[in-house]
């Protein structure tokens, strides 16, 4: 008998999380919203937000004490799994370093668009995500106001959940003229010489909306309710679930330069579009990103 010339193959390696442990997570970032974050909605004191890297970039007592609640279930749940939390990073920045070795790791954003929800704003979203040796392999997006989720896997088909009610399959935007396209690219995030190029292309598309969230964007992204997306700031914490949701629910996810994306990279430009061909389009008009960025400087 032939040997097929799959024999020699590797095994496909099995789900990184079971049905019953995707399931938990979600309990855990429920009752970790329920405990810390709502109750702390529209109710800060001055006293309970204070400025990390600028003055929009903030952090509350429910980012803390939410992240704290997350990683120690996290941690009882999958005791081996590297965890890595926004604000633990804040204050041990070599954490990053490990993910891209770490067989499994739990990246949190306990309270994802900290700005809106220091405002009153209810725009935000409590992010997990998890990964092997970098490659997002488990994406969880949710929003305590409305107590629903957006959730996939490498092979559970993409969803927005709620705790009543059947599941909605999630799906991209059909692809359009870029002209009719509603994305994001948010200006004042990327370098300050790339921005007035930038800010020019805003009017070559329908609309360009920043929510100041990227669980918002994503969850938007992967519903079709937004075409695409390109940010300039790589923390895995805001891009890692979403990126594999918006994969499994269609669009087209890749570096600007065409490199895969992986949680492990922390510089360059992630573009998320409807489809392939659209991706395409996409890149020209943002092409000359990658000629500044590797201009060497004066």
């Amino acid at each position: 008998m032939t040997d097929s010339p799959t024999d020699d193959l590797p095994a496909p390696l099995p789900p990184a999380l079971t049905p019953a442990q995707r399931q938990n997570v979600v309990n855990i970032v429920r009752r970790a919203a329920r405990a810390e974050i709502v109750p702390r909605f529209r109710r800060l004191s001055s006293g309970d937000i204070a400025t990390k890297s600028s003055p929009i970039d903030l952090v509350t007592e429910a980012d803390t004490r939410a992240e704290a609640m997350i990683t120690r279930a996290l941690q009882i749940a999958f005791p081996s799994a590297l965890i890595v939390g926004e604000e633990a990073c804040a204050k041990k920045p070599d954490l990053l370093d490990k993910v891209a070795d770490a067989a499994l790791a739990f990246i949190i954003d306990p309270v994802d668009g900290t700005w809106n929800f220091a405002h009153g704003l209810a725009n935000f979203g409590v992010i997990v995500a998890a990964t092997r040796f970098g490659k997002p392999v488990f994406g969880l997006i949710y929003d305590p106001m409305n107590d629903d989720w957006a959730i996939a896997d490498e092979e559970m088909t993409p969803q927005m959940q709620r705790p009543i009610g059947a599941p909605k399959t999630l799906a991209a935007a059909p692809a359009k003229p870029l002209d009719e396209m509603t994305g994001n690219f948010p200006v004042h995030m990327f370098d300050k010489a790339m921005q007035p190029r930038l800010a020019a292309l805003i009017p070559d598309f329908r609309a360009i909306v920043n929510q100041r969230s990227s669980a918002v964007e994503y969850r938007l992204l992967a519903q079709g309710h937004q075409d695409f997306a390109l940010t300039a700031l790589l923390h895995p914490w805001d891009h890692a679930a979403g990126a594999l949701i918006c994969q499994r629910a269609g669009c087209h996810v890749q570096m600007l330069d065409g490199e895969d994306y992986t949680a492990a990279r922390h510089e360059g430009f992630l573009l998320v579009a409807p489809d392939k061909a659209s991706w395409s389009k996409l890149k020209k008009k943002f092409a000359f990103l990658l000629e500044d960025s590797a201009a060497p400087s004066e």
